[in-house]
């Protein structure tokens, strides 16, 4: 059964059953993310109620402390398919602005009560803050669960290797190369995902055309060359991505691309989603004096990548 994704807490229309809500940004939907969504899961099959899973399209900094927003890890469609595969009923994606911004914990949990219908129970993370400055936390959900009638699970932080796991953790190792880490704090492989979008066709005069990721705001791993596996439009393809400034290139303004080149494809992904599965890094960025040099040196990374597979 798939997950039905509402943007407004009145469009639930639960004819009757309660609901077991997730509250969180969840960004990589982690192994922390996982045992909270899980938790919800389990309370609404017990009580046949719906599994809800509430988030936000953007980071709430962009709003409250736009000097402050991290990189995130996922795309939000990425982030959409984990909590989907976990086996989320319904999904309320709000769009995270002003008003939203401004207003209180206590404001916000009263109107998704009134508006989903009965709570049964709230599940988040032991730490987790809400509504205006931040007020709200487990203490204040727990009060209002007396007066309202739900349970609130505040789960605590997992831990690997003795550290608790967390978007910024895991964001950290992404941004040092350390993608098994990731990985591992992930609970599934480590991924980049990212609309396709026009570049300035420099690979297609070079013979190796490449999709361009759209990967604003995405934290990423080091500048490189890359054995990777594609998956776009549900076929999945092995590549060689490059992530970089292509300092071979005179520009005037150099900027941080994420180019793959599928192998074995030769049609074009503008406008899909691409997902990149990082398999092995081949070398360094490394500027060549001259366009035939790096053309020369493609093919030979299309060779140690078609070993690495």
């Amino acid at each position: 059964m798939s997950m039905r994704l509402i943007r407004s807490p009145g469009e639930l229309r639960p004819d009757g059953k309660k609901v077991c809500l997730a509250i969180g940004f969840f960004d990589g939907v982690h192994l922390g993310h996982q045992q909270i969504i899980r938790q919800t899961i389990a309370d609404a099959r017990q009580h046949e109620a719906i599994a809800l899973v509430l988030t936000f399209d953007r980071h709430p900094n962009i709003v409250v402390a736009p000097a402050r927003v991290p990189r995130l890890i996922y795309s939000l469609p990425q982030k959409l398919r984990a909590i989907e595969s976990l086996g989320t009923d319904v999904l309320l994606l709000l769009h995270f602005d002003k008003d939203l911004s401004e207003r209180t914990g206590e404001a916000f949990i009263r109107n998704l009560a009134n508006e989903l219908g009965p709570i049964r129970s709230i599940c988040v993370g032991a730490n987790f803050t809400f509504g205006h400055k931040r007020i709200g936390n487990v203490e204040l959900l727990r009060k209002l669960g007396v007066e309202l009638n739900f349970t609130v699970h505040g789960l605590a932080a997992v831990a690997l290797d003795g550290k608790a796991v967390s978007s910024t953790r895991i964001r950290e190792a992404v941004a040092a190369g350390n993608l098994d880490a990731a990985s591992q704090m992930l609970g599934r492989a480590y991924s980049l995902s990212g609309q396709v979008v026009r570049g300035d066709e420099l690979g297609r005069q070079l013979g190796f055309p490449t999709a361009n990721l759209d990967v604003a705001g995405l934290v990423l791993p080091p500048s490189g060359v890359y054995a990777a596996h594609a998956e776009a439009g549900g076929r999945n393809y092995r590549a060689v991505l490059n992530i970089g400034f292509r300092p071979t290139i005179a520009q005037p303004q150099p900027q941080l691309r994420v180019e793959a080149h599928l192998l074995d494809f030769s049609s074009d992904l503008y406008g899909q989603e691409l997902e990149l599965f990082f398999v092995e890094k081949l070398r360094d960025e490394k500027k060549f004096s001259s366009v035939e040099e790096l053309r020369r040196q493609i093919s030979s990374d299309i060779e140690d990548a078609t070993k690495r597979f």
